[in-house]
């Protein structure tokens, strides 16, 4: 756990926010005054020193620890040690240094980039189902589960960077698993509450890694998350469960979401690495630990963690870019969650080309908890409550403002603000708030209204339906939106004696439309570049069941009921897990597949319309932009024969980081082609001709000619085939394709075509479209985000 010491000191950090666990990251800044800067300065704190790629892997730790002594003082000699050491893929280490230090370490001619470490946190069932459900709803022949292919064995390994593994869940059974593969070279390490034996065929590797924390002494203080890979907070467990679980059947929250719950590839093998902590995330651990990954032989790795998007480090200052990036060079595809800082644009994080950046959608789930009038009338609302009350259990019902403590003002009471209610009045009552204050979240309502002895709680808030469903555990509670609230309110002051009562949840299956953005899914376009459209793709990540760490909180569950196994959970980090099982479950048929090919697939084949046919809409009813929806909804089944993809290769990251700006020395050092020059024309608008599944360009001038990028796609189906391109433009934007028809004759693996696009009598700003292949057997669509001035 982290010391007082740290706790103030981050109350401190808090207030620079870099870095979001999806996940957030702080980064401690400088005081106003220039003495008390100085001092401050010169006060260690964890620094990554990123030394780039090799060919002479494992390097020794005295090399880095030489390194070391040359800058700190001999006095502060108990500071020469290494917090983490990179060894496997990529060169560096990290270390308590001194911001001086760090900058005397930053010029030195073998190190690429030096940065604080930062502290991350967490971007916090019927779902695999609905996947195919809505891509087959017009010819239904098979679902996720009865799919011919998952009853094949894999090899696939998933690496979970996360907070951790409950072992004990019944998803981590191992029954039906295959013998673990020689590729793998992974450990279970030990602990205090984790032996060997609780690693088996489906959890094969489990690891932890220390946190660095700053001290008086200026000595390294080290922190391990709990000193064991057991899983203590359950996001980890959830995001593993939801990725490669195997099948669970009569899984639920207490009833609710019953069902069989399983991983989207239940065949394939888990790996946790425990990186996260309740607290947060440290950069430098989620490094090593991605370093750890690749040596051990993981085949795709799954990171519910990000940067904060109102700080976001540029690559080479990002520890998930930059481990990303070389897990690509060593063949491991990275997946991560796009943030939950949406609706705001420019909110999308993770956004580097090498990393599939996954935003969040709803599924045909709704929760709803039914509020019964003393005028019998019934009105819906939602929530997760696992309540005791019955039609039968009516208590009086008041408006917050009417029961409010002496000298509070109205606008306080109406929303439940902490300390603006008279408990004597609340006492025995369900009482009635408005939630339009966004400093107080709903969770402090509820302990405001428990707190004070009330029966329960209904909420009133106009974007309700924006918001996942509360989880108020036994507390009877309910949200509802304007117009429901004002009948609430009104029956309230024209009745004498009103009364009420609040159901307990009941799911209801089948719920229209779907999927829907959620309101929470960071937007694009992206902060560093705007000529790669992020994020990539939306997939299922909104009240999600999956494994949690059964937990023993009073109020949490119904007495007389054991603490739950399975918990409904919410945000980008339940997404990205969707589409990493995807992802393996598309290598297990495909075993020669690259990260791209699998990437591009899904991409491609990915759908634009919910379950009404209609194209896909976000919380406000609007129809979704690629800036939110990405290219679209993952259809796992579709991928698996795509036609056509797209190969993104390491050359092309390479110009990528070319057309980005950085030298030409930092990124020869960060490759494995050592002689690799950059294109003597690098400028930012280059970056939309990189081989990428979409097409993004930031500035198109309507004053200018037409601008062109070029693509090449890959045959992966049948020889001897001809596709057809059709174009789907907004009018006044002129986009053209050639060639227009792309002939595989026998032989013929890969052709090239160019799309240009003229936007002198376009809507200025963003105008989206597709350009679509087609064979009569497979839809190969690129969509594209053009921004016209």
């Amino acid at each position: 756990m982290y010391n007082q010491h740290f706790q103030n000191s981050m109350a401190f950090l808090l207030l620079f926010p870099f870095l979001s666990l999806h996940c957030l990251v702080v980064i401690a800044s400088s005081s106003s005054s220039s003495s008390s800067s100085s001092s401050s300065n010169q006060i260690p704190k964890p620094y990554v020193v990123y030394m780039g790629s090799s060919s002479n892997l494992g390097v020794a730790e005295l090399a880095h620890l030489q390194l070391l002594s040359s800058i700190i003082p001999s006095e502060e000699s108990g500071r020469i040690s290494l917090i983490h050491h990179y060894k496997h893929s990529f060169k560096g280490f990290s270390a308590m240094l001194t911001e001086k230090e760090a900058s005397v370490l930053s010029g030195h001619e073998k190190i690429v980039s030096v940065f604080p470490d930062p502290i991350l946190k967490l971007h916090t069932t019927r779902s695999w189902d609905f996947l195919e459900a809505e891509a087959e709803a017009k010819a239904p022949t098979s679902t996720w589960s009865s799919h011919k292919y998952h009853n094949i064995s894999s090899d696939v390994i998933i690496g979970i960077i996360d907070t951790g593994i409950w072992p004990e869940s019944p998803s981590f059974k191992d029954r039906g698993m295959s013998e673990i593969p020689s590729k793998w070279k992974g450990v279970c390490m030990d602990s205090h509450d984790f032996k060997k034996s609780n690693c088996n065929r489906k959890l094969i590797g489990a690891r932890f890694y220390s946190i660095p924390l700053t001290s008086n002494n200026h000595n390294t203080t080290r922190t391990t998350p709990a000193g064991s890979p057991r899983d203590s907070v359950g996001h980890g467990t959830h995001t593993a469960s939801t990725a490669a679980g195997a099948h669970v059947a009569n899984a639920s929250y207490f009833g609710l979401a019953r069902g069989t719950v399983r991983g989207g590839s239940p065949s394939s093998m888990i790996a946790s690495y425990k990186a996260c902590s309740e607290d947060g995330c440290s950069g430098s651990a989620i490094l090593q630990a991605m370093d750890d990954a690749i040596a051990d032989g993981v085949d795709i790795i799954s990171i519910s963690i990000g940067m904060s998007p109102l700080f976001q480090s540029d690559y080479l200052n990002d520890p998930i870019a930059i481990g990303a990036f070389h897990a690509e060079q060593m063949g491991v595809m990275v997946i991560c969650s796009a943030g939950n800082d949406g609706p705001d644009p420019s909110s999308v994080v993770n956004t580097a080309p090498w990393i599939f950046t996954v935003g969040a959608s709803s599924i045909d789930r709704d929760f709803q908890s039914t509020v019964l009038l003393g005028n019998g009338k019934t009105i819906k609302g939602s929530a997760i409550s696992l309540s005791n009350l019955s039609s039968s259990m009516t208590y009086p019902i008041a408006f917050g403002k009417d029961i409010a403590a002496k000298f509070t003002p109205v606008s306080e009471a109406r929303t439940c603000r902490p300390g603006s209610l008279d408990s004597k009045k609340v006492a025995g009552k369900i009482i009635v708030c408005v939630d339009d204050d966004p400093t107080v979240p709903r969770k402090i309502k509820k302990l405001v209204a428990e707190d004070a002895d009330a029966k329960g709680l209904i909420l009133i808030d106009e974007d309700y339906e924006k918001h996942v469903p509360f989880d108020s555990g036994i507390f009877p509670f309910s949200e509802v939106g304007s117009v429901a609230g004002f009948q609430i309110i009104h029956y309230i002051n024209s009745t004498k004696n009103p009364t009420a009562t609040i159901l307990p949840t009941v799911d209801v299956p089948g719920y229209k439309p779907a999927p829907v953005v959620a309101y929470f899914s960071s937007r694009g376009p992206g902060e560093l570049t705007e000529n790669i459209l992020k994020p990539d793709v939306t997939a299922p990540g909104v009240a999600i069941l999956a494994a949690i760490v059964p937990k023993v909180n009073a109020g949490s569950f119904p007495i007389g009921k054991k603490p739950a196994g399975y918990a409904i959970k919410s945000g980008t980090s339940m997404a990205c897990p969707h589409v990493t099982g995807a992802a393996a479950f598309i290598r297990s048929v495909h075993r020669r597949w690259s990260s791209s090919i699998i990437k591009s697939a899904l991409m491609t084949t990915a759908t634009v319309y919910d379950n009404t046919g209609k194209p896909l809409k976000n919380n406000a009813g609007s129809t979704a932009s690629p800036h939110e929806t990405g290219v679209g909804e993952i259809s796992p089944l579709k991928a698996l024969n795509p036609g056509l993809v797209f190969e993104t290769t390491t050359k092309d990251y390479l110009r990528f980081l070319c057309y980005f700006g950085y030298s030409e020395k930092n990124i020869r050092s960060m490759s494995k082609y050592t002689n690799f020059n950059c294109p003597r024309n690098s400028i930012d608008n280059l970056i939309s001709n990189i081989n990428y599944p979409s097409i993004s360009i930031s500035k198109l001038d309507r004053h200018r000619a037409a601008e062109t990028v070029k693509r090449t796609v890959t045959n992966v189906g049948l020889q001897n085939v001809t596709y057809i391109s059709r174009v789907n433009a907004p009018s006044g934007l002129i986009v053209k394709v050639l060639p227009q028809k792309l002939v595989f004759a026998e032989g013929v693996k890969r052709m090239s075509f160019s799309v240009s696009f003229y936007g002198k009598e376009a809507a200025g700003g963003y105008n989206f479209g597709s350009v679509t292949w087609s064979d009569n057997r497979h839809s190969v669509q690129m969509m594209f985000a053009v921004n016209i001035q």
